[in-house]
């Protein structure tokens, strides 16, 4: 069984979309990262901060799936991190109302001991100084190291993401965030150009157009599965990324074939995800429903072309 360390925000979110509207309801990248990887045999746990407003009956949501909170730090007195914001009706764009750090912005991660050994390490999208404290309590390189990352960042904490950038084997961000970082429009350039600062593996996130993964001069596209009803796109990304590590840390493979397949894995994953508000559908479903749907993505993708 592998072991994977997840680090990121554990938050409530309060999401509109022209399907409806939620008060605070459960939320953060580490949480959906964590839903996600807990559909694969893996060994987890997070690394995140929450205040004394944070429910117990949420926090029971990861012990019942055997995701270890030992190092869920609990702020007496403080505030849990908080989003807040509303869908345009293509729903690929939407506008923040909201955000407050509360305990995010005096956070100092520490990863439990018996998981500085881990083999997989997925960064969620926090400061990459926060990153960078956690790769320095690892015990050992794991075997692979994922980094999500935002524009918000490359604004504002550049030196320091470039830093982390070095030290990472995969990223995962999406087209417009790979645009910024490079200033380049081609993702092909794009991607490229990134394996230079330090990742080996360049995944672009391109939402209901699927995925991009770049290794050297190979490249492999997974399409998002077509969906009948997208309701909220909250936590897509962050599922996705679970599900790509879920897979690579139960396999204990890094090769790019592998990794082909993680794609595949948290894109599957992901379509899950957007078909209810928040995590809802993500505590749903069952390993029946996830295999049906990867079998619906291998019928989407492959079929023998006739050469004339």
């Amino acid at each position: 069984m592998g072991k994977l360390l997840i680090v990121g925000t554990i938050a409530f979110d309060a999401i509109e979309t022209p399907f409806g509207k939620t008060d605070k309801i459960l939320g953060g990248a580490a949480t959906f990262i964590g839903l996600a990887a807990s559909q694969f045999d893996v060994q987890s746990a997070v690394v995140s901060v929450v205040g004394d407003d944070f429910p117990e009956e949420y926090m029971d949501i990861f012990a019942n799936l055997n995701i270890d909170t030992s190092a869920v730090e609990r702020v007496k007195g403080g505030k849990t991190f908080f989003w807040s914001g509303k869908y345009h009706n293509d729903l690929n764009s939407r506008d923040t109302l909201s955000t407050e750090l509360n305990v995010l912005a005096d956070f100092n991660p520490v990863v439990p001991e018996a998981f500085r050994n881990a083999d997989v390490v997925m960064l969620g999208n926090l400061h990459p100084n926060i990153q960078l404290s956690v790769l320095d309590q690892m015990t050992k390189r794991p075997q692979l190291l994922v980094l999500d990352t935002m524009n918000f960042w490359m604004d504002n904490s550049w030196d320091e993401l470039i830093q982390v950038l070095k030290r990472i084997d995969v990223i995962t961000i999406n087209d417009e965030e790979a645009r910024q970082l490079t200033g380049e429009y081609s993702l092909v350039r794009a991607a490229s150009k990134i394996q230079t600062m330090g990742p080996k593996y360049v995944v672009i996130k391109k939402g209901e157009h699927g995925a991009l993964l770049f290794h050297d001069e190979s490249v492999f596209f997974a399409p998002a599965l077509p969906l009948e009803e997208v309701f909220d796109p909250t936590g897509a990304g962050d599922t996705f990324a679970g599900g790509f590590v879920g897979y690579l840390a139960e396999t204990k493979n890094t090769s790019f074939n592998s990794l082909r397949n993680a794609v595949i894995h948290g894109s599957n994953l992901a379509s899950f995800c957007v078909e209810k508000f928040g995590t809802e559908r993500m505590l749903e479903i069952n390993k029946a429903e996830v295999d049906r749907r990867l079998r619906q993505f291998k019928e989407l993708t492959q079929f023998d072309i006739e050469l004339l």
